[in-house]
């Protein structure tokens, strides 16, 4: 057997490269499991940490990012110890009611497109630590701009000093597990407050990503989280097939 990251070449043809076959599709999937159970019991936000914190950073850059497309304004992006966080935009009300709607969809679903973007990346050597250094650079660009929380201001930039240093540092199988498992996680943050998701509102701070899908959109709350929590699935599935496939 070769030494692992040996044959992590980048390829032009369909096939995913042999060490991005060996990271094992069995335990990403599982690691996705464990960590969608994980964040429903009580602490299990803290026994994930890291990556709840990501999962919250995915969410609100999701709804920061689309007001910016929709040509409003990302004001500010606070992430708390406790896991939770907030953002803050602003939008056009000529873009009303879709626009709203769009942008607070993206919470939830604009991580998942990420990730998917992040675990196809995994076939190509080149192009997987390429997109951790832009995802390490990214972390960091969103803390200068918009992160206003003196939590955030700690933690965000760490996570991107740690995944600069992968990208740099990491040998190569290491990159490809590291950017294909960072996908996963982007694909299943939609699932770091399953309750949130299907609530109508966000207590004191009005109401949920789906409740307010439901205000602009008129279908019920729950029908939205449902048809997000699908397709997140969904989204994670086919970029995990598409990833190893060998054909």
């Amino acid at each position: 057997m070769s030494e692992p990251g040996k044959d992590f070449q980048p390829r032009r043809t369909a096939a995913a490269p042999p060490v991005v076959e060996r990271m094992g599709l069995t335990w990403l999937i599982a690691a996705a499991i464990a960590t969608i159970v994980l964040w429903q019991i009580p602490g299990g936000d803290y026994i994930l940490y890291p990556f709840s914190i990501l999962a919250t950073w995915f969410h609100e850059m999701g709804h920061g990012l689309m007001a910016l497309l929709l040509g409003g304004r990302f004001h500010q992006l606070q992430i708390f110890s406790n896991g939770s966080g907030v953002a803050s935009y602003s939008i056009s009300q000529a873009l009303w009611p879709i626009g709203p709607a769009l942008v607070a969809a993206a919470g939830p679903m604009g991580p998942p497109l990420a990730g998917a973007g992040l675990i196809l990346a995994s076939r190509s050597f080149n192009v997987a630590s390429l997109s951790l250094k832009i995802l390490g650079g990214v972390l960091l660009f969103s803390t200068l701009l918009w992160v206003r929380s003196w939590f955030g201001l700690l933690a965000i930039p760490l996570l991107g000093i740690i995944i600069l240093g992968i990208s740099l540092k990491a040998p190569q199988w290491m990159q490809g597990f590291a950017i294909q498992f960072l996908g996963v996680q982007a694909c299943i943050s939609v699932y770091h407050q399953l309750d949130y998701l299907f609530s109508y509102s966000a207590g004191p701070l009005g109401l949920s990503d789906t409740g307010q899908m439901q205000k602009y959109l008129l279908l019920p709350y729950w029908f939205w989280g449902g048809l997000m929590a699908i397709a997140s699935l969904v989204i994670l599935a086919q970029s995990l097939r598409i990833a190893y496939r060998t054909d």
